[in-house]
């Protein structure tokens, strides 16, 4: 009797998005998740959220979340001078409202929500805690997640 042994998938192993199919595949969980009437609309909107965020993730987490995701989410990425100065949560959201025409601070939001939100399915848990902790406190529910850390 032969045993046929499943790689098991975890946070720490999240898979890399196969080039072919990954970047229509984050396309298309960012418009599910934003909600957007178009494949256009979340690709644009995709687009300036992960230019933004490669600005803020340094060192062997920029590495990674640039191997973790498709070949055309991880240039947007690594094409990214990194920012000398570190921006707070809210002034991210200015920063991509900046980036995007006719936006408002509320529909920037979304937008980085609504990215930045399926990224821990797609990269896993660990590598999104390891983005958050060399982030400002209240990155964590641009990425869905409760920010438990108590206000300075």
């Amino acid at each position: 009797m032969s045993t046929t042994t499943v790689p098991r998938v975890t946070a720490r192993s999240a898979p890399r998005l196969d080039d072919g199919d990954g970047w229509p595949r984050l396309i298309e969980a960012v418009r599910e998740s934003g909600l957007y009437p178009t494949r256009s609309k979340a690709e644009q909107v995709t687009r300036t959220v992960l230019a933004a965020l490669g600005t803020h993730v340094v060192g062997d987490e920029r590495v990674d979340l640039a191997r973790a995701l498709p070949g055309e989410a991880a240039r947007l990425i690594a094409s990214q001078v990194p920012a000398t100065h570190r921006l707070t949560a809210a002034e991210f959201v200015d920063s991509v409202a900046a980036r995007t025409p006719a936006a408002t601070p509320a529909t920037a939001r979304w937008d980085v929500s609504s990215v930045l939100g399926v990224l821990p399915s797609l990269i896993g848990d660990d590598l999104v805690t390891r983005i958050l902790a060399q982030l400002p406190a209240g990155y964590a529910l641009l990425f869905g997640r409760g920010d438990l850390t108590p206000a300075p």
